[in-house]
């Protein structure tokens, strides 16, 4: 009897820990929500004008889908050779090879577009800009993994 109360006792303490890690889990991104925010942010925070976010989030959108095609198809190449259960070393020579290459593919694609970025914006504004886009990340992602999302203050 005893037995039973200490578990029903040390189930009921652990059930807020099981319901959050399941809301946790069940949590979902709203990703236009998060766009929309993170270009607030970034016009706010580089001081763009209307007319400079017109020219430069189209440019910087454009940028971010390339870079994550890039990691996409690396991701996948990856996956599909650790769904081999024998991964030889050769494979695991490619897997290093590939993120390399990613990496120098990922360095183009920023050389490319700082160019264009110069054409659009100050190069002032054009680090404004970045700075506040990787703080702007880096609290989005701090914010899910405490469990705050969306419901911080602005």
């Amino acid at each position: 009897m005893r037995k039973n109360i200490i578990l029903l006792l040390f189930c009921i303490l652990m059930l807020p820990a099981q319901i959050s890690t399941l809301t946790a889990q069940n949590r979902k991104m709203d990703m236009a929500d998060y766009e929309k925010r993170k270009m607030e942010y970034i016009r706010k925070e580089a001081g763009l004008t209307q007319e400079e976010a017109g020219k430069y989030f189209p440019l910087n959108n454009e940028l971010t889908q390339k870079k994550f095609d890039l990691h996409k198809r690396h991701r996948d190449k990856i996956q599909r050779i650790k769904d081999n259960s024998n991964i030889s070393d050769e494979e695991y020579k490619r897997m290093m090879e590939d993120d390399v290459e990613v990496k120098l593919k990922e360095a183009a694609l920023d050389k490319e577009y700082s160019t264009r970025f110069g054409k659009v914006l100050t190069p002032e504004k054009l680090y404004r800009a970045q700075q506040a886009e990787r703080k702007f990340i880096q609290q989005e992602v701090s914010n899910f993994r405490t469990g705050q999302g969306n419901s911080r203050k602005k």
